[in-house]
């Protein structure tokens, strides 16, 4: 499941002045430590997105605590009001119905709001009926119960709903559209003639390619101009303060479209998927109705956990198996190096982490050390000529890898994530297709989404970078489980250079 360094995909961020290839002939050793990656700098939309869902989340606190104290009692309701409200709450923000859209509707909420307190009355009652029999509540109790609290609750959100339209009436917010001609033109119009939607569009950005002309294009006074190059969104979004971006495609199917997505997302942006785009990413939730006509639901933006503690804490179980299981192969395969290519078992490289941060790389050395001064960069095949027989037979059987573990022991690897790769690499294919930069928002791997596909150092720039970038953006337990599976398929067929 180990990939050579010379296969991994390069990365976009330029290495940092401190992580300076050391000179010829010098010992380079590892640090003593994984570097720590400095706090990413805050978002203001978040903050924005949290504030227009307290208006929601009060109205149903106070409409379950309406509810529930007739129903109860005096006597019982101190046990069980707070859970009831506790499990309201989360049930509703798990299925969306805090996040605010731009068109919500109550009949599209209606079924979801009442099977979810539905649930939670009857987990009430079933809990009563278990501690306090002589308490328990009726089954037409239960039924009234839940209708007068699903009623009190629709009634709390449609004020917080009439109260938001007349505020979207006022003070509408700055939206950029990201889609092409006609239907990016017309969604344009819904908005300009529907203030209470909240969204006053600024600026059309093409779907495809930016363009190279260097001003923005403004068809008419009645019409957002046209952004058809970086420095025009740039300015646009300084200009107007946008807070949210429509797209009316799919972000991740086209380069361009899932790079402006990322920046959208980087300043804090809402972003929403508009008629075509909403209804191919997935089914809208119930709180966004649609934009006159167009579908739209909104995405969600919140940065990608990527298993935080979890998958750090299985990388460390893992590799610490890996390393001990793996301990007389090691120590054999050390003991091979040594006695067929001389000294210095293992070889070091640099490579470029999350963040961009330099770390040194461990593999078995697989052939002969190179001279200093034979102008050639040390690597497998490249420092000292063809690799040796034990070399080769490290190669095919993966063996060369297994040093990594220890990588990924440190925290400078994961079990999955991007290709680690050397500074020269990512300087060269940085410049040919920026997207690169953002394969450092996670962790390297040992596999990962573009190894699986066969996309080596021989594949094209672009689609390693949209590999490893849509792993990042769409990352989930089951997408690891699937990677690392289809990587213990392909060691059969592994193949030595």
């Amino acid at each position: 499941m180990t990939t050579d360094s010379a296969d991994a995909p390069p990365s976009a961020r330029v290495r940092p002045p401190s992580a300076a290839p050391a000179p010829a002939g010098t010992a380079v050793r590892p640090p003593r430590g994984p570097a720590r990656e400095p706090l990413p700098p805050p978002r203001p939309g978040r903050g924005a997105r949290r504030r227009a869902a307290a208006p929601l989340l009060a109205a149903d606190a106070l409409a379950t605590a309406g509810a529930a104290l007739p129903v109860l009692g005096a006597g019982t309701a101190p046990l069980a009001l707070g859970p009831l409200v506790l499990g309201v709450l989360l049930l509703n923000s798990r299925a969306g119905l805090h996040r605010p859209g731009p068109a919500p509707s109550l009949l599209g909420a209606l079924p979801a709001l009442l099977g979810r307190t539905a649930v939670c009355w009857c987990a009430v009652a079933a809990v009563l009926a278990a501690v306090r029999p002589a308490q328990a509540l009726a089954p037409a109790v239960l039924a009234g119960a839940v209708a007068g609290h699903t009623a009190l609750v629709c009634g709390a959100r449609a004020l917080v709903h009439r109260a938001r339209r007349a505020a979207a009436r006022r003070r509408p917010r700055a939206t950029l559209i990201v889609g092409p001609d006609p239907a990016a033109r017309q969604l344009a119009a819904v908005l300009r003639a529907r203030p209470e939607y909240g969204m006053r569009p600024v600026g059309l950005v093409p779907a495809g390619a930016p363009g190279s002309a260097g001003t923005a294009d403004a068809p008419g006074d009645a019409e957002p101009p046209r952004l058809t190059s970086p420095q025009d969104i740039t300015r646009a979004v300084i200009r107007h303060t946008v807070r949210d971006a429509v797209f009316t495609v799919p972000p991740h199917h086209d380069p361009h479209t899932a790079a402006l997505l990322r920046r959208f997302i980087a300043q804090g942006s809402a972003i929403w998927l508009a008629g075509t785009a909403a209804t191919l990413e997935g089914r809208p939730p119930p709180s966004d109705g649609p934009l006159w006509g167009f579908a739209c639901r909104r995405l969600d933006t919140d940065p990608p956990r990527h298993g935080g503690p979890g998958k750090r804490a299985l990388d460390l179980v893992l590799a610490a198996v890996a390393l001990v299981a793996s301990a007389p192969v090691l120590l054999c395969c050390a003991l091979a190096v040594r006695l067929a290519d001389g000294p210095g078992v293992l070889r070091r490289e640099e490579h470029l982490g999350r963040g961009g941060r330099g770390f040194l790389l461990l593999t078995f050395r697989t052939g002969r050390p190179c001279a200093p001064d034979d102008g050639a960069e040390c690597g497998d095949g490249a420092d000292g000529g063809q690799p040796s027989r034990v070399g080769r037979l490290l190669r095919r059987t993966g063996a060369a890898g297994l040093p990594r573990w220890w990588n990924v022991l440190r925290g400078e690897l994961s079990l999955v994530g991007p290709s680690p790769e050397r500074p020269a690499a990512v300087e060269r294919c940085t410049r040919s297709c920026p997207e690169y930069g953002a394969r450092h928002r996670m962790a390297p791997g040992l596999t990962g989404l573009a190894q699986v596909h066969g996309l080596r150092g021989g594949s094209p720039v672009a689609d390693r970078a949209r590999f490893d970038n849509l792993y990042i953006d769409t990352w989930s337990w089951g997408q690891d489980l699937r990677i690392v599976l289809r990587a213990l398929a392909r060691l059969p067929r592994r193949e030595g250079r």
